[in-house]
């Protein structure tokens, strides 16, 4: 499958645009190269899949946001945890301190703060907040089962 064909559907999204930063910053780590491999296997059927699981998972974050609740209850909690297993499942091992690393990107680069707040203003914080919360949450329930 070639680019276009692998990315079509994705409007606005322009990889030529973005693979040439994305090698240099991960191109040396085992998550990027996964992420190519994956990526290069996965059919149109697939690609159309993938996008209308993240939009779902967007549309659920929105949702949880706009009716006030909080990052850290559970609604929130268990929409960023189906956005990680989503990122885990699609692209690469995404473990809870990963997704924090990630979801701070939501918030420090405007490019990432854009696409959520364009969803709907503060959202791109809200899901870091939330990605933090799981994070500590998973950790506390690690906790308890060893305990």
């Amino acid at each position: 499958m070639d680019e276009h064909e692998m990315f079509a559907g994705f409007e606005g999204f322009r990889n030529a645009e973005y693979a040439q930063e994305a090698q240099e910053r991960w191109g040396e780590t085992e998550a990027y190269r996964e992420s190519l491999r994956r990526a290069r296997s996965y059919s149109p059927e697939d690609w159309t899949r993938i996008r209308s699981e993240g939009e779902a998972i967007e549309a659920r974050l929105v949702e949880i946001f706009r009716r006030g609740e909080p990052p850290g209850g559970v609604g929130a909690m268990d929409a960023v945890e189906a956005h990680r297993a989503y990122l885990d499942r699609w692209f690469f091992p995404v473990d809870h301190a990963l997704h924090c690393c990630l979801a701070r990107l939501y918030v420090d680069d405007p490019r990432f703060r854009a696409h959520y707040d364009a969803l709907a203003p503060g959202l791109a914080a809200f899901v870091e907040a939330a990605v933090r919360a799981n994070a500590l949450r998973a950790a506390e329930e690690k906790g308890a089962g060893e305990g």
